[in-house]
């Protein structure tokens, strides 16, 4: 299959390993990975804080991109069959927010009409990568080793907004060499929420330190899920108590041990 590659801001600005160990994956399973040049943020943060016609603009880039990349070759577009994403929060919002945001800005006269169908058309192709795994390319096992005791955080839009279920939980117990450890009251919220951390602050905290807690009772090496910007905060809790659990982002971990060989 061919299959674009939504490296999403936060991997562009932040984390990198994650979009570049997607695409080791999914060319160790055969497919052929296309990195549209044109694609920037899918403007999540714009319409959570509120500023929906700020995201207008950032909305309908992202379609006019996606759009030509599920185009077929033969009339100029990259001929690829569906758009992957390492981040359950950014297809969050291509699937929820992008036509509600065109459909109510249209309203207003500020949108095109036909803008939220083709939103709908590129959102109805565009996956979290264990949606794109499981569901589409019907794999469990991608055949990676990682050796480590791991547990597993479902982030809140990919567990809710997604849906994913226990999708990840499926590829990770296909792991060679994986412990994995249930995490307790693993549906809980890490506290970040994008910027409900920096608004609500203390509130956050409280909401890390539970989620902290829960991780060290499994003892486990790593931390994983399927969002870069939940590791971040539960990383940046583990850190200043230094108590050696790293995250890492569950496309590393199904790419394997070692994974940077290949790039």
């Amino acid at each position: 299959m061919r299959i674009a590659l939504f490296a999403t801001c936060l991997a562009d600005a932040m984390f990198p390993r994650a979009a570049q160990a997607t695409v080791v994956l999914l060319e160790r399973l055969g497919h052929e990975v296309v990195f549209p040049s044109g694609q920037t943020c899918c403007g999540q943060m714009h319409v959570n804080t509120g500023y929906q016609r700020e995201a207008l603009p950032v909305v309908e880039h992202h379609v006019d991109v996606f759009e030509a990349a599920l185009r077929p070759r033969a009339e100029g577009g990259d001929g690829v069959e569906a758009v992957v994403a390492p981040s359950g929060s950014c297809v969050g919002s291509v699937r929820h927010q992008h036509a509600l945001v065109a459909r109510r800005m249209a309203e207003q006269g500020r949108a095109d009409a036909g803008l939220a169908d083709r939103a709908e058309a590129v959102a109805a192709r565009t996956y979290e990568l264990s949606e794109l795994l499981v569901d589409v390319l019907g794999v469990t096992d991608v055949g990676a080793r990682y050796p480590h005791r791991v547990t597993y955080h479902p982030t809140c839009h990919s567990l809710r907004m997604l849906r994913v279920d226990d999708k990840p939980l499926r590829l990770l117990r296909a792991v060679h060499g994986l412990d994995l450890v249930e995490l307790p009251d693993a549906e809980q919220c890490c506290g970040f929420g994008g910027t409900f951390s920096v608004k609500n602050a203390d509130t956050s905290t409280a909401m890390l330190a539970d989620k902290i807690r829960a991780v060290q009772t499994t003892r486990s090496e790593v931390v994983t899920a399927g969002d870069s910007s939940c590791l971040m905060h539960i990383g940046g809790g583990l850190s200043r108590l230094r108590v050696g659990t790293k995250t890492v982002h569950l496309a590393e971990i199904l790419a394997g041990e070692g994974w940077e060989a290949a790039l």
